[in-house]
């Protein structure tokens, strides 16, 4: 049984991660709202086409938010195995939606827009912030998988001590909800 002090440490790491959440997301609704006030400059792209890589992309980072809810629910059900298993899982398909991040990049050149210089725009400059910004995110939330799979490699949760874990499935949850954001956002406002 938790004493009360280990209680309030829970919440306030709890509050803590919601607090920088909260603070993430603010900062991506002043860049949404930056590229709706910038799209009605006279220069702004309204039929760019939006890389299928980004879609592919989007289906990856679901599968990984069920791969980790399965993995959450190994742990609770004691069954640590396939929870490793679940997490490895979540991982490689975050590395998956890395590579179609990239490759979107790399379609969006292929279009003949880049970040700066003459051949870029200020749509295309938008989508390269939103996604590098994003993707720094993702880059800590898979230094935030690799700890929990070591931690679980060394036995450390258990079906009464899972804040850590809990901590990391909200944290990437949020992330897959903010790129589903982020995307519907690019793709339906031109």
């Amino acid at each position: 049984m938790m004493d009360e002090l280990e209680i309030k440490q829970q919440k306030a790491k709890k509050m803590m991660l919601w607090v920088g959440m909260i603070s993430m997301a603010m900062t991506f609704a002043g860049l949404t709202s930056a590229y709706v006030v910038s799209s009605t400059r006279a220069d702004w792209l309204s039929q760019f086409e939006m890389p299928t890589a980004f879609a592919l992309s989007t289906l990856i980072i679901l599968l990984s938010s069920v791969s980790f809810f399965l993995a959450k629910r190994s742990l609770l059900q004691e069954n640590y195995k396939q929870a490793k298993i679940r997490v490895m899982t979540t991982f490689l398909l975050a590395i998956l939606f890395v590579y179609f991040q990239f490759k979107g990049f790399g379609d969006i050149i292929a279009q003949g827009y880049y970040f700066t210089g003459a051949e870029s725009s200020i749509t295309t400059s938008f989508l390269y912030v939103l996604v590098l910004l994003h993707l720094a995110h993702l880059f800590a939330g898979l230094i935030v998988l690799s700890v929990v799979y070591f931690r679980l490699s060394k036995g450390s949760y258990s079906k009464s001590n899972t804040l850590g874990f809990e901590l990391a499935h909200l944290f990437w949850h949020f992330l897959d909800v903010l790129w589903i954001y982020l995307y519907l956002f690019i793709l339906l406002y031109r």
